[in-house]
């Protein structure tokens, strides 16, 4: 058994001594990974629960707030408040554009007067400063395509091949709901493409972009900005002004289905009557 001498006492003492640190270090960093776990805890709140912060007053600029009472007064009982929606009601308008709501309040289409299965065109029930507030809050609350600024029929002295590029786009994206001639046509549930006839160039450049009812969405990846140009100017200057290349029977528009109809019960009524006229010569 070995003696406890002096010199074992001092070196336990000072080995004691030296250990003392090393915990307060380890206590020291225990707490500061505990605040830095509290404070990636937060930052990950913070990133994935926006909604705390969603009641904080927004900066409209003077066109939005006059669109903001049109719509606290007409629109909010269906979309809800700040154009989040209600079930069973109204959709969201967070999204959806300026161009959406030109094209639906600037038709009549929207306020509705019932639920159905498609909104029909109607009056207007805001005349067209009053749809652009309205267009400039939704846009501010939650952006969304617009309908650019500036002409949006072409210049056929600038650009003589607009008209007829634009008369292929419309054949290969417009005529299977809207007819040849934009007559518009029977759609499936009770829905219908409509007719035009009566559609400005604005109204047609909105629902390129939003794609109301039925219509697909036309973005500037399926159909550039130029290209709706082109087919808005053909509506406009073809259709709209009644420019029948057939000749002056333009048979509704319908196509060349009722052209071919038409030439064979008018050809096969004269035959008839020309070999009961031949017969009766004879």
């Amino acid at each position: 058994m070995t003696s406890d001498t002096p010199a074992r006492r001092r070196l336990r003492v000072f080995s004691r001594r030296r250990g003392a640190p090393s915990r307060a270090r380890r206590r020291l960093g225990a707490a500061v990974r505990m605040l830095a776990a509290l404070a990636l805890a937060g930052g990950v709140y913070t990133a994935f629960a926006p909604g705390a912060f969603a009641d904080e007053p927004r900066q409209l600029s003077a066109t939005a707030l006059e669109g903001k009472q049109l719509y606290d007064n007409s629109c909010i009982s269906c979309h809800g408040r700040d154009g989040q929606g209600v079930d069973d009601r109204g959709p969201s308008l967070i999204g959806v554009g300026s161009a959406s709501v030109e094209f639906q309040v600037g038709t009549g289409r929207m306020p509705m007067v019932r639920q159905e299965a498609q909104a029909e065109q109607k009056k207007p029930l805001f005349d067209k400063n009053q749809t652009k507030q309205l267009g400039q809050y939704i846009q501010e609350l939650g952006g969304g395509p617009q309908v650019p600024e500036g002409e949006l029929v072409e210049n056929l002295d600038e650009n003589a091949e607009a008209l007829a590029r634009g008369g292929e786009l419309f054949r290969v994206n417009c005529t299977s709901c809207h007819g040849f001639g934009g007559g518009g046509g029977a759609l499936s549930s009770g829905k219908f493409a409509p007719s035009l006839s009566a559609s400005t160039p604005e109204e047609i450049y909105a629902a390129m972009l939003s794609g109301p009812q039925n219509m697909p969405v036309f973005g500037d990846n399926q159909l550039t900005p130029e290209e709706k140009r082109e087919i808005i100017t053909y509506i406009t200057l073809q259709l709209q002004e009644d420019r029948d290349p057939g000749g002056l029977f333009n048979l509704g528009r319908y196509g060349p289905s009722t052209e071919g109809v038409a030439i064979f019960l008018v050809g096969i009524t004269i035959l008839v009557f020309t070999s009961l006229w031949i017969a009766g010569k004879s």
